[in-house]
């Protein structure tokens, strides 16, 4: 007698789904912190949804958007993170809900489809190979042609590798009603995503011959004490309601390219020797050029390299790891001291945030190796064997570059951390209390509000 074929694994429960969403939109620890459960515990959900539909592909065919939907809707996620906006369950329901309108018969929205949607197109925040994931079709040409345009112009023009320049804004948003708050939650009061106004705009400038100029930090409000001294790495400028786009790029070019330019030789109308030739690859969204800034940099002979939209993952060498690396060094420092923080005022907020760049900025010009092979494997610069290289090859280069930053920095985690690599699963180690919240009975509990069956049948 043959025994009973082991029962299939189980799909996730909706409440799980949930949490896994939050992870893969965020991060594993930001949806640990928000759903107060361990790391370890939502990493193994993923894991787990993933093995189902590894071994039920059936299950995953046609049910809800088309391709050429929901790579829409791929590249709407991509170019909501390009500007600092919010990614989460409510905006992608909603743009999701918004596309499938149009839909013959309909769409039906659910955890499961989101989730498994964010897997199939690559758009977890953990991935660090994004330059070896293909974007969605629409995008991936305009891709292809930028970076064909640059490696073109960098060759016929001779452009030196200190005058080819990646520009990139960070927007730090501070809340100010959870700094106000209980310990606790004040380590979520300053963020990289929001829709409000930032309080801080950081512009970072990085040189393909592995230099770093010197960032622009913007703030906003008036400084009653200005710092009294700052790092060369950094020049302050303080408005009392801030600065729209226009005004950040005019600060950007008259305070750093203009003078970087000056000190390579540049400067002459009409662009002056081919040695003062350069080229800047910036994003399409902060970055309207104005005549002002047009003329400065037609003035030091900068050909503006213009991203198209959603593509910056790929092809800007900032993107590579330099921003996610220095995003997560001033939420690590944030964390240590925001529970001491005591009725802060901006000015002294703002000392806090300039040490804390200052100090990554000096790391970061200890590290030219790793800033030029960003640009390499951005394919800004051609390869120096002369061939492309694979997604592949260049995927494995990121990943190697990622961790060497975060090294430098000194905010390595383990392999673990990432939900696209392998985990350890020991999670009968833990104690028992960590199984309660999601496991066994607990399941048919009320969650925000919700009985499990409403969930279940939840639809938009």
């Amino acid at each position: 007698r043959k025994d009973p074929p082991p029962p299939p694994p189980q799909q996730l429960s909706v409440k799980k789904l949930r949490v896994v969403l939050f992870a893969l939109c965020s991060s594993t620890e930001q949806a640990a912190q928000h759903f107060r459960n361990p790391p370890r515990r939502i990493r193994r959900w993923l894991r787990r949804f993933q093995s189902f539909h590894d071994d039920h592909p059936e299950l995953s065919e046609g049910k809800y958007l088309s391709l050429e939907a929901e790579e829409k809707l791929a590249e709407w996620v991509l170019t909501q993170r390009e500007q600092q906006l919010p990614v989460n369950e409510e905006t992608l329901f909603q743009k999701a809900t918004k596309i499938g309108r149009a839909l013959e018969g309909g769409f039906k929205i659910s955890y499961e489809w989101a989730v498994r949607f964010m897997l199939r197109h690559h758009l977890s925040t953990h991935t660090r190979r994004g330059v070896a994931h293909p974007l969605p079709k629409e995008i991936q040409g305009n891709a292809g042609a930028f970076i064909e345009f640059v490696q073109r112009q960098i060759h016929t023009q001779a452009l030196p590798r200190s005058m080819i320049a990646a520009v990139d804004e960070i927007s730090l948003f501070l809340d100010v009603e959870i700094l106000g708050s209980d310990d606790q939650r004040k380590e979520n009061a300053l963020q990289t995503v929001g829709n409000g106004e930032p309080w801080c705009e950081l512009v970072l400038t990085l040189l393909a011959d592995g230099n770093v100029l010197p960032a622009l930090v913007i703030s906003r409000g008036h400084l009653q004490a200005p710092p009294a001294t700052l790092p060369d790495s950094i020049l302050l400028e303080s408005k009392e309601n801030g600065c729209d786009d226009d005004e950040i790029m005019e600060l950007w070019a008259a305070r750093v390219w203009r003078k970087h330019a000056e000190c390579r030789g540049g400067g002459a109308a009409g662009g002056g020797a081919a040695s003062s030739k350069g080229m800047l690859v910036l994003d399409c969204h902060r970055t309207h050029l104005s005549e002002e800034v047009l003329t400065v940099l037609s003035s030091a002979g900068t050909l503006p390299a213009v991203i198209p939209a959603g593509c910056s993952s790929k092809i800007q060498p900032l993107d590579v790891c330099v921003k996610r690396s220095l995003k997560n060094f001033l939420h690590k420092k944030w964390r240590e001291r925001a529970k001491d923080l005591k009725d802060p005022d901006s000015s002294s907020l703002l000392q806090l945030l300039l040490g804390w760049l200052g100090e990554a900025l000096e790391i970061l010009g200890e590290c030219p190796e790793l800033i030029r092979k960003s640009f390499l494997v951005a394919s800004v610069l051609p390869d120096p064997g002369g061939d492309s290289a694979s997604p592949r090859r260049h995927g494995d280069e990121q990943e190697e570059l990622i961790s060497a930053m975060e090294q430098r920095l000194k905010i390595a985690r383990s392999p673990q951390s990432s939900p696209e690599l392998p985990d350890n699963d020991d999670d009968e180690a833990e104690a028992e209390v960590l199984h309660r919240l999601f496991e066994g009975e607990s399941e048919a509990e009320s969650f925000y509000g919700f009985e499990e069956a409403d969930l279940e049948l939840m639809e938009i």
